[in-house]
């Protein structure tokens, strides 16, 4: 995932929506939006590769989601696990905010540069881990994004889409699926003096500065808007795509989970 803006408005009838997409690779084997087979619990889409996930949600009450951190100088370990994984841990493990807490302090380090979002509908967590080091921070209610730095780093396509994003939530009348998806689709770049540096070059760097990454090779795989009511009710569309935008599909999927309570 390289691209998510959300609105976290806890204690309101709808504490979280959320409007992703997961740039990647378009060689690399992944299932669409779908109940796991494995884990019926989960719904999410799946990196058939290494068996993670960049987004997904838990009939037990959580949603996590995942981008890779864009830093050519950050030394990652050799042969260190998939960081898809650990959306998964973070949906199933025992205690969200014990496991947290534990991978901040010692386990994050065995893993490639990332940011971590999950929640269990009261709160929602954000930890980066970073050459900087590793910070977990509990995020404040409002609209807030992430890219490939760290949480509400204002890249220009981070901005225009949270700016989308406000938008869309003040048009109360209209869909928020079908708005979430007109706004993921948008392929503006910015001019070259607004780019972040992030040591791949200028080319790659225009490539990856509009919110929807078209290419031969690489680009947005899959559009995502999730809804979580606090009723219990979590709804999730995906639209997925291949090379140079091609679209490949749409698909839905909903859970009944408990209800939130103030």
């Amino acid at each position: 995932m390289c691209l998510i803006v959300l609105d976290w408005q806890p204690g309101l009838s709808t504490p979280l929506r959320l409007a992703a997409n997961r740039d990647e690779f378009y060689d690399r084997p992944t299932a669409p939006l779908a109940q796991w087979q494995d884990a019926r619990d989960i719904i999410g889409g799946r990196d058939l590769r290494a068996g993670g996930t960049w987004l997904a949600a838990h009939r037990q009450g959580r949603v996590a989601a995942l981008t890779n951190v864009r830093d050519p100088e950050f030394h990652a370990p050799a042969d260190g696990p998939s960081r898809g994984e650990l959306v998964r841990n973070a949906l199933e493990c025992p205690s969200l905010s014990t496991w947290l807490e534990r991978l901040g302090q010692e386990g994050a380090h065995d893993y490639a540069g990332f940011n971590l979002l999950a929640s269990d509908g009261h709160y929602l967590w954000h930890l980066h881990h970073g050459r900087s080091g590793t910070r977990l921070q509990q995020v404040s209610p409002g609209l807030h994004g992430l890219s490939n730095a760290t949480l509400d780093t204002p890249w220009p396509k981070l901005k225009r889409s949270r700016q989308g994003l406000q938008r869309i939530l003040a048009a109360s009348a209209t869909s928020f699926a079908e708005n979430a998806w007109s706004l993921l689709a948008d392929d503006w770049r910015p001019d070259d003096t607004e780019l972040p540096e992030t040591g791949v070059g200028l080319e790659l760097e225009r490539l990856l500065s509009a919110p929807f990454i078209t290419s031969r090779d690489y680009g947005t795989r899959a559009s995502t808007w999730l809804t979580w009511h606090a009723s219990g009710r979590l709804e999730m569309g995906e639209r997925s795509f291949g090379p140079y935008g091609q679209p490949l599909g749409e698909r839905r999927q909903a859970l009944d989970l408990p209800p939130l309570k103030n």
